[in-house]
């Protein structure tokens, strides 16, 4: 089977050329919204983004061209925007087609330039140099945190950290922050000031750091670090593409070379849910593998059947690699909206009545549960007590975004609820439910935490000393933290790392924030607004999966705009773009085993 498309204008152009006749078969595929057949073939079904095509009768070694475009507002920008995933069905036969060439383009990234001054993201609050050096790769040391650097310079290839005999270290217990460190660097001797494993573990990284990137000569003098913020995070999008295990242990190196500390999994949405919980074996049992024959079709897939799911002892090992890496786990379960996964499982949680059009970005109906089922109750509710207590950061992420326009308005049950409780719009009983399951995960001895929408509704939204996380740009997060809420910045577009780099077609990723280099991930400052900056608690880079198909895909869109993640995080002082982009040359010289990160 011969198959190519290409972006015209706005739509995509897909040639066809079968090896054999075949009988009017079937043009299946997904892409980044809601999509249809305008020339060539006839919509015959679509589930958001996943689309059937019905095809005319295809005679061997004739091409035959279809012409799709989105449905909607959506304009294909560059590669990732085309067919995912294509294949054939015919004669209950399936046929994979050759899928799309993905990765980033590039070319615009340059070459490693020479950086005059601490080669090392991020750039420590202040170092006053010695005017000597020392030749040291190895470093003396019991120390717990120094053994956990160590481990993770043996994983990424560094080939050690610790040795009896190497430079000797001694450790000094003082007052400091969390996390902050004094790293003294002398001819004889390292001394470390900390009050924390943190401190301990980021010193070691600073030397672990220095010495890879100026070829084993460490410059002496005192280094001295305090983080700007507490939450210093990276999410990553497990729902539309299963990750393997391995690749989050990998992400999790990477974030701790970094300085990075919280991890936000995310691992349900209307796609799958794919956490191995005990509670509701069938909602992952159902829905952890999407396509031909599965309840969900092959929605943002690489071909006609993927998926995975997560066990328990899949979920505690992660948990620990993040733990010694001085890195948090913060779980996130969804709701009320991106729903479409547990809706499908469990149609209790709808209202049999409810006649509202109401559809998501992603083109999906019915992807909300229903405040008013008792169903929808005993299912948040169970899974936020065994997720929550799975995971021993006790913060608990209930989702809370791009809940779809008039939402419940045509559910009868809903609108009785509202009449009850006083409430007039969706986010008013958007905001009366977040509050409800608050309550749950407060009394379950967790934080709850949610995204900007969940401020959102006349009783304040969802309150109980909720974390939000901004996204849409940074005035929900500045209102969030006027009202009171503690607020991690993220917005989409400075660090959603899944946006693509250029407007070039040839590039790869989304488009609707913003075009995301590595410059505008420190062109912003977190906190505009001196007064809120007790409020402001942290910065977080995002990365959603609607087109990644394969793991290592995942690298080159992280790397290096990761470091400008991790620079905003840290630095209470500016990194200059040219700087940054210096600094970025040498770490993609490390041999950090991450795939091809060029």
């Amino acid at each position: 089977m011969n198959y190519s498309c290409r972006i015209d204008g706005e739509v995509m152009l897909c040639v066809i050329t079968a090896d054999r006749d075949l009988n009017t078969p079937t043009f299946c595929f997904s892409g980044m919204g809601p999509m249809l057949a305008v020339d060539g073939g006839m919509t015959l079904k679509t589930v958001g983004s996943y689309t059937e095509v019905a095809l005319p009768n295809l005679r061997a070694g004739e091409p035959h061209s279809v012409t799709i475009k989105y449905d909607g507002e959506f304009i294909p920008a560059n590669r990732a925007w085309m067919p995912l995933g294509p294949y054939l069905r015919v004669d209950g036969e399936v046929l994979e087609l050759p899928p799309t060439e993905a990765g980033v383009n590039t070319d615009h990234l340059g070459k490693t330039e020479p950086f005059d001054g601490l080669r090392i993201v991020p750039q420590p609050t202040s170092f006053e140099p010695a005017n000597d050096t020392i030749s040291a790769t190895r470093f003396a040391s019991n120390d717990p945190a120094f053994a956990a650097v160590h481990d993770l310079a043996v994983r990424r290839g560094f080939g050690g950290f610790a040795d009896k005999a190497g430079h000797q270290v001694e450790f000094v217990e003082e007052n400091m922050a969390t996390d902050a460190y004094r790293l003294e660097i002398s001819a004889d001797r390292i001394t470390v000031f900390s009050s924390s494993y943190g401190g301990r573990f980021y010193a070691g990284i600073t030397l672990l750091t220095l010495v890879n990137m100026h070829n084993g000569t460490l410059p002496c003098g005192t280094v001295t670090d305090t983080p700007r913020f507490t939450w210093r995070g990276q999410h990553l999008d497990t729902a539309r593409h299963f990750y393997e295990p391995q690749t989050i242990l990998d992400l999790l190196d990477l974030m701790a070379l970094l300085k990075m500390n919280r991890f936000h999994w995310h691992f349900a949405d209307d796609e799958a849910f794919r956490l191995q919980i005990d509670c509701l074996p069938e909602l992952w049992q159902q829905t952890e593998t999407r396509g031909e024959g599965h309840l969900m079709p092959a929605l943002f897939a690489g071909g006609p059947e993927s998926g995975g799911s997560y066990s328990k002892p899949d979920a505690q090992k992660i948990i620990a690699h993040a733990a010694a890496l001085n890195i948090e786990v913060m779980p996130e379960i969804e709701c009320p909206a991106h729903a479409l996964a547990i809706a499908h499982v469990y149609p209790e949680v709808r209202d049999p009545a409810d006649n509202g059009a109401e559809t998501s970005v992603q083109g999906y109906k019915g992807n909300v549960l229903n405040p008013a089922m008792p169903k929808t109750w005993e299912i948040v509710e169970a899974i936020a007590k065994e997720v929550g207590e799975l995971f021993p950061f006790g913060h608990l992420h209930l989702g809370c975004d791009e809940l779809p326009k008039d939402t419940w308005m045509g559910s009868p049950k809903a609108r009785a609820l509202m009449a009850e409780h006083g409430l007039e719009t969706t986010q008013d009983l958007q905001g009366w439910m977040m509050e409800k399951l608050a309550q749950v995960v407060v009394r379950n001895g967790q934080r709850p935490a949610a995204w900007e929408e969940a401020a959102q509704g006349k009783n304040g939204g969802i309150g109980n000393n909720a974390i939000l996380f901004t996204w849409t740009g940074q005035g929900p997060g500045l209102e969030a933290a006027r009202a009171g809420y503690d607020v991690v910045m993220a917005p989409a577009q400075h660090v959603y790392l899944d946006m693509a780099w250029s407007k070039s077609t040839d590039d790869w990723g989304a488009n609707w924030a913003a075009y995301v280099s590595l410059d505008d991930t420190i062109n912003w400052e977190p906190v505009p607004e001196v007064d809120l900056k007790d409020r402001i608690i942290g910065v977080q880079g995002e990365f959603w999966s609607e087109f990644t198909t394969e793991d290592s895909q995942l690298w080159p869109m992280l790397v290096p705009r990761i470091l400008g993640v991790a620079s905003k995080a840290w630095q209470e002082q500016d990194i200059h773009a040219k700087d940054l982009r210096q600094i970025a040359g040498h770490y993609r010289d490390l041999p950090l085993g991450l795939g091809d990160t060029d």
